[in-house]
């Protein structure tokens, strides 16, 4: 049985989860790599990416290179002889970098690979109105999200969850997903599986201002799945047109109503304290949105301060 010395790299919550499970099952972590400290708020505060913090409360040893390839860097990895590294939502690795360990690299990746390869997987699977998506592990090779599979596991997804949502839930699947392949390679029953290359494969992308706008033409189910899969980060936006202005709004907490109507797509009807956007078959019905320089607020408190006209619309 092998003897693992393992060095974890990440940077978000996401990660923190893998990392502290990994600690709980006793596994030797030799050293921890997360993202320089970043200005943040209005102070401009060097701010400790969450992995960092708790790897610091954890009494572990700590590395925030700005570059990867530096020799300086690449030297003080060596120096910690590890024979297994674990990436969690971190950047990409040169191979210098993953080929280093004796045991390889492995990533925990938030889809059922090869499907959602890219930046955003959790996100793109409820916008793209998956009913199931799941977590991997796979060894680290020169492409992004290609290499051999070690283990996946699936998780549903329901008509309910937000990006955020899953994000919670495959947080702790995939927690347990990295302890079980560490578990694997240190007892030699791996058995990695090259990804199957033969399908057109669904990607996750960046997101971005374009493609995280509401397009109010779109069908109602569509719309629904972009606003669920764009909360409570990085939030869809649409601009209001009211009494003469147009603002740029966030859109977070919706439901939807099928139904038949008379009313131009883009339309606001308010009635009784709902706010309702009219849209191809039915109403996306907004519960929660955030005004330029406002807070995010339920809707029935904004109706109680601020009025829309009778033309009012989204863009």
């Amino acid at each position: 049985m092998r003897e693992l010395r393992i060095v974890f790299m990440g940077t978000p919550d996401f990660a923190v989860k893998s990392l502290e499970a990994i600690l709980k099952a006793k596994f030797h972590v030799v050293g921890v790599i997360t993202a320089p400290d970043r200005p943040a708020g209005r102070g401009r505060k060097l701010s400790e990416s969450a992995v960092k913090q708790f790897a610091v409360s954890q009494g572990l040893k700590v590395m925030q290179p700005t570059n990867l390839k530096s020799e300086e860097f690449q030297k003080e990895l060596a120096e910690l002889s590890p024979n297994v590294q674990v990436v969690v939502a971190f950047r990409m690795l040169p191979k210098s970098v993953w080929s280093l360990p004796e045991f390889g690299t492995f990533n925990l990746h938030a889809s059922l690979l090869p499907e959602y390869r890219g930046a955003a997987p959790i996100n793109w699977a409820v916008i793209n109105g998956e009913k199931r998506t799941g977590v991997t592990t796979f060894f680290l090779d020169e492409k992004i999200d290609t290499g051999k599979i070690i283990f996946q596991d699936k998780e549903k997804i329901t008509e309910k969850d937000t990006a955020g949502s899953l994000h919670d839930r495959l947080m702790e699947t995939g927690a347990d997903l990295v302890v079980k392949t560490l578990k694997a390679i240190k007892k030699e029953k791996i058995r990695p599986i090259a990804q199957d290359e033969s399908k057109e494969l669904k990607e996750a992308p960046k997101l971005d201002r374009e493609n995280t706008k509401v397009n109010w033409f779109d069908d109602l189910q569509d719309i629904h799945n972009l606003i669920r899969g764009l909360t409570p980060y990085p939030t869809a936006w649409s601009y209001l047109e009211n009494a003469g202005e147009k603002l740029s709004v966030k859109i977070y907490d919706v439901t939807k109503a099928e139904q038949g109507h008379h009313f131009a797509y883009g339309d606001i009807v308010v009635n009784g304290g709902e706010l309702r956007v009219a849209v191809p078959n039915g109403f996306i019905i907004i519960k929660e949105m955030q005004l330029p320089g406002k807070k995010r607020m339920a809707v029935k408190d904004l109706l109680n301060g601020y009025e829309f006209a009778t033309d009012a619309k989204m863009l």
